[in-house]
């Protein structure tokens, strides 16, 4: 695989950057300047580029990681990770992750804003592609995390074949979410299968308050997975 190059990924893409601080660290993060070149123009929702928008979901969850103690033993698999601001954020904050995403454009941006904020005695980041209907990914995690990955009923049953596939025993899922209909009856159905543990968050960005959910869940004792 040719190495990433920051200078090639601009020659590339046109961006604007955006500044955020979670836990008193600032992050500049590398976003489209325009969705335009992403977008069919004969069925403009079509794989819609919903990777090149940063999710208030995405800066709960990153703050929510950026507090957790890292723990070198510990590995977590991020899935949809969009443009890759969970993950960087977390591998700031010394976690060890493998971010995925399926969109080759959302990975260029993951792997540029790796580049655009790499951390002093961060922790370990890797940046691999994930089908989700289709995964390929080898071993096992402690966390598998994602924000606004709750989007379409038809995701539900990837979703849990992720989570069983690649959750360690004992391990957790942490998912940031909208209090959107198809989020709630995710969980709701979810609640057969796991003990879930939810918060209600607040996010208040340019003078309007975001009511999210911070959820974690662990497999029941009876569904557990076994390690593979």
């Amino acid at each position: 695989m040719t190495p990433f190059s920051l200078d090639d990924f601009h020659q590339k893409y046109d961006t604007d950057a955006k500044d955020l601080s979670i836990r008193n660290r600032r992050f500049e993060i590398l976003v489209p300047k325009s969705i335009d070149s992403f977008i069919d123009p004969e069925d403009i929702l079509h794989d819609f580029p919903l990777w090149s928008k940063i999710w208030d979901a995405s800066i709960v969850l990153a703050d929510h990681l950026a507090a957790m103690p890292p723990d070198p033993e510990k590995h977590i698999l991020e899935i949809g990770s969009g443009m890759g601001l969970v993950g960087v954020v977390a591998a700031c904050f010394g976690h060890r992750v493998t971010l995925t995403e399926q969109n080759a454009d959302a990975l260029n941006f993951a792997r540029a804003n790796a580049a655009q904020n790499a951390c002093e005695n961060g922790g370990d980041l890797n940046i691999v592609e994930l089908d989700w209907n289709r995964p390929a990914l080898y071993g096992s995690f402690d966390h598998v995390i994602g924000s606004e990955v709750i989007y379409k009923e038809r995701d539900y049953d990837p979703l849990l074949n992720l989570f069983r596939t690649y959750l360690s025993p004992g391990g957790t899922v942490i998912l940031a979410e909208r209090a959107r209909k198809t989020s709630i009856e995710f969980f709701r159905q979810m609640s057969a299968l796991f003990d879930i543990t939810a918060r209600k968050k607040l996010l208040r960005l340019d003078g309007e308050t975001v009511p999210l959910i911070l959820a974690d869940m662990a497999f029941k004792p009876e569904e557990r997975p076994r390690i593979h």
